[in-house]
């Protein structure tokens, strides 16, 4: 496919979304509350570690409410934010989504068609990976793997950043989705991810909480890996026993604010038919995240709110 007939598809879609985000304002979509009833959380595996959790915000933006939360009725903005997150096991140190790297807007987003470039861009000051990494005493050197979510660009771009012997861990589904075929996926830069190592696992493991899937990435419970298809097809969330006590679940882009978990709704078509693969698979997963039983602290990775508890004071 060539650059003008993607961005003609790309203005194409949008305008489909457009026309489709009006009526969803009056009418969004309705929770499906047969398959609510049918969720019963599975046991938490047991920890037999914990890890340190801190938040690296990198960059703030804003959008309205209206179209992070279908039906939401207000003229107001959410306050939303790029972050990686920093974990520390006893064992490693790693990055969950190493967002954006210096000079993002003029070294990534030209790879993205118009008008997703243009309306993604966060806003400056964009403090890149290197930078967040020296506040904590930490240099690329000292991870030794990334985590990311999923493989969109604001995801993984902070890669630019980190030597390029340490290994992306990603499901196998999500990595042959974004690096298949001739022309990446909508949300996708290839440049931050080619020539890169990637360490393939599957979500092999039993059912925990209200997810049909895990993955117990060091075997102790500390760190689990949890099915939340539909934004991208391997998009996953990184459920933490942290050392303060808690159970964290990063979700990465499964939902965008937790208003959306609270009041079971999905993004607006416009940018959700643009950014969710599967639309009725990333409903089924907000879904999901509504039932988690009390006590796990859910942190969409956009949502400023969330991810500033969990960053330095």
């Amino acid at each position: 496919m060539g650059e003008c007939t993607t961005k003609l598809s790309t203005l194409l879609t949008c305008c489909v979304a457009a026309a489709a985000t009006v009526p969803r304002l009056i009418r969004p979509r309705q929770a499906d509350r047969e398959f609510l009833a049918g969720l019963t959380p599975a046991p938490l595996p047991p920890a037999g570690t914990t890890v340190g959790l801190t938040a690296l915000m990198q960059a703030d933006l804003s959008a309205p409410t209206a179209i992070v939360v279908e039906g939401a009725r207000t003229l107001g903005s959410t306050p939303m934010t790029m972050s990686a997150f920093l974990v520390r096991h006893p064992s490693a140190t790693f990055l969950v989504d190493p967002a954006v790297c210096t000079g993002v807007n003029d070294r990534v987003l030209p790879e993205l068609p118009f008008p997703i470039s243009a309306l993604v861009a966060p806003a400056d000051p964009v403090h890149g990976l290197s930078e967040v990494l020296a506040e904590h005493e930490l240099s690329g050197a000292d991870i030794d793997f990334v985590l990311p979510t999923h493989l969109h660009w604001d995801h993984v771009s902070g890669l630019y950043e980190l030597p390029g012997w340490v290994p992306i861990r990603v499901p196998g589904i999500e990595y042959r989705w974004a690096m298949g075929g001739p022309n990446p996926p909508l949300g996708v830069a290839r440049s931050p991810l080619r020539g890169r190592i990637f360490d393939l696992y599957e979500l092999d493991g039993p059912p925990v909480l209200t997810f049909t899937r895990s993955h117990d990435l060091f075997g102790d419970g500390s760190v689990v890996l949890v099915d939340l298809a539909g934004h991208t097809p391997g998009s996953v969330g990184v459920l933490l026993a942290v050392d303060d006590g808690s159970r964290v679940l990063l979700a990465g882009d499964a939902v965008w604010s937790g208003l959306q978990v609270e009041l079971l709704r999905e993004k607006a078509p416009l940018p959700g038919r643009l950014v969710d693969t599967d639309r009725d698979t990333a409903f089924e997963t907000v879904h999901r995240l509504h039932a988690l039983p009390a006590g796990i602290e859910l942190i969409p990775g956009h949502d400023r709110a969330a991810v500033t508890a969990r960053a330095p004071r």
